[in-house]
């Protein structure tokens, strides 16, 4: 038996204990009996499951005894003070916070290290979704050459509602927000740095090097509005928040970014909160992971797999990768892409001549009065982010947009 000691009580925490009990007698030597749970308003909680192990002073929690902290609060404070504490006693950790393992994750990791525990984290990306374990296990084996992933449940529910129903973004964040799965305040996941967290921890562990998330390029989607779909349809593609990283010898490109995908993707049919993930590897190739993203029971089965695995004594491999010197960024794409381009002007004759002459290979997408869209192709992003520098200056272009298409 195991006895742990759960920091939160919130959707996951809740459905954490939903699964401790229902699993209660099936896990044998590793059943697991939970000491104490710590909450921030004890008041709010006396209705739950396991009333009486709640408690809402955390020298409480220490005052008993127990083998592994569970962390599902999230956020950086006061999580990241109660993880130290808790490995510096020599304690193992399983958290779902992709905040706490983003920014301190070296420190976290050395602490746990010295310690002789472990810190184990699967739910801190992709929720459900088993993405941390073939990484640091399974394809070890392997010389991880790309990551790219639709990891935002909140971004991917409302594009696809834009894409669906032709509504602007405020009308579908209002949506997801009434829904539950956009939060009060969701600038981390419309601005894109949730996506970016998960991202730099995926690419930590996939090259074994630290890609740390301040780093990487990003851009959120509060720009995209309904022409920008109509264009996409036009095209055969959707529009999807898509998280990419690739090493080509000791240089990493990292980039979290709205992005046209076409018909062909698998990230097409990755539609509403699912999440989906693709790692290719040379040894294994492509591996494709999908799965829900988010979510009280998913995220929690990957807590309660993290957990099972400390009692069985399957603790992880040490993680080295977050100590490394980082990586430095590649800002933009170096291959030739196809981009779609939309250029607002009040003289659409002067500016298809300017295209032509300036994009060799485009075709023209005429939707809209005052405005010209073209599929760009056979150019490198930074010769498109310098095209449209240039267009601006024109005096009759009012306005240039870009968004990348990715295969």
């Amino acid at each position: 038996m195991k006895k742990i000691a759960v920091l939160g009580y919130g959707v996951v925490g809740t459905g954490l204990i939903e699964l401790i009990e229902k699993n209660k007698n099936r896990d044998g030597e590793a059943e697991i009996q939970v000491e104490t749970i710590l909450v921030k308003h004890k008041e709010k909680h006396l209705k739950k499951k396991l009333s009486d192990k709640i408690t809402d002073d955390f020298e409480d929690v220490f005052s008993k005894e127990w083998d592994i902290l569970v962390e599902v609060i999230g956020g950086i404070n006061p999580a990241y003070q109660y993880v130290k504490r808790a490995l510096a006693l020599g304690k193992h950790v399983v958290t779902a916070n992709k905040d706490l393992i983003a920014e301190y994750g070296d420190e976290l990791f050395q602490l746990a290290k010295d310690n002789r525990v472990s810190l184990k984290f699967e739910a801190s990306v992709a929720g459900g979704i088993p993405i941390i374990k073939p990484l640091t296990e399974s394809l070890s084996g392997n010389d991880i050459r790309s990551v790219k992933g639709i990891i935002n449940g909140t971004t991917n529910f409302i594009l696809s509602k834009m894409y669906e129903e032709g509504v602007e973004y405020e009308e579908a964040l209002r949506e997801a927000q009434v829904l539950g799965f956009a939060e009060a305040n969701p600038d981390s996941d419309v601005l894109g740095y949730d996506a970016a967290r998960k991202l730099a921890i995926l690419s930590t562990l996939a090259f074994k090097k630290r890609v740390f998330w301040k780093d990487i390029e990003v851009e959120g989607i509060t720009t995209i509005d309904s022409k920008d779909f109509a264009y996409a349809k036009r095209a055969n593609c959707k529009i999807k928040l898509l998280s990419y990283s690739r090493k080509e010898e000791n240089k990493v490109f990292a980039s979290v970014k709205p992005v046209l995908i076409d018909s062909e993707s698998d990230f097409y049919r990755v539609n509403n909160e699912v999440n989906s993930v693709i790692v290719s590897g040379d040894a294994v190739g492509e591996l494709v992971f999908k799965g829900s993203g988010a979510g009280m029971l998913p995220t929690a089965s990957a807590v309660y797999g993290d957990i099972i695995d400390l009692a069985f004594n399957k603790n992880s491999i040490v993680i080295n990768s977050f100590s490394e010197d980082k990586f430095n960024l590649e800002s933009n794409l170096k291959e030739r892409v196809q981009s779609l381009i939309r250029i607002h002007t009040d003289n659409k004759e002067n500016l298809i001549k300017e295209l032509n002459d300036r994009f060799l290979a485009a075709e023209f997408i005429d939707i809209f009065d005052n405005e010209i869209g073209l599929l760009v192709d056979g150019y490198t992003e930074g010769e498109i982010e310098e095209g449209l520098i240039l267009l601006k200056k024109l005096s009759y272009v009012n306005n240039a947009k870009k968004i990348l298409k990715v295969s």
